[in-house]
């Protein structure tokens, strides 16, 4: 397997926009994760939200936004997606440890908090490897989990 901790978090611009608005998670996640053009509408009145094209190489291969939530101070990752014909790659992993230690960075930074989709057992799988931890919460339908150190 490639490596993959090359992959870049770069920023979503007027060049990029349309490419990643057109990357689909593989059909049997659409019902888990929000499109990118929502996502990247939620980041403007939102603007907390930081939304970022996953790299490998030169190919835009994922999406991932994450930020700090003004209302309750917590880190939160609020989406990551990888494009169907990219995924098993190691490339969610990659950029969640890129997104994790951004976050890390911040002073006042003391836990990242995420949800998941009851049934999305990939996901679970995913961050419990990065060692989230399921809290017992439940906010909206989703499932939270909390990364602390």
């Amino acid at each position: 397997m490639e490596s993959v901790m090359d992959v870049e978090l770069r920023a979503i611009t007027k060049a990029n926009w349309r490419q990643c608005i057109n990357l689909k998670p593989a059909e049997a996640q659409a019902d888990f994760v929000a499109p990118n053009l929502f996502s990247i509408a939620q980041s403007k009145v939102e603007p907390y939200l930081l939304p970022l094209a996953i790299y490998h190489d030169a190919e835009m291969v994922g999406f991932i936004m994450y930020g700090r939530d003004p209302d309750d101070e917590c880190y939160c990752v609020a989406r990551l997606m990888i494009d169907e014909h990219q995924q098993a790659r190691g490339y969610g992993w990659a950029a969640m440890i890129q997104a994790i230690k951004r976050m890390k960075a911040e002073p006042d930074c003391r836990e990242i908090a995420l949800s998941i989709e009851p049934q999305n057992t990939a996901a679970q799988k995913l961050y419990e490897s990065l060692g989230f931890r399921k809290t017992g919460e439940v906010v909206e339908g989703e499932v939270v989990m909390r990364l602390r150190w």
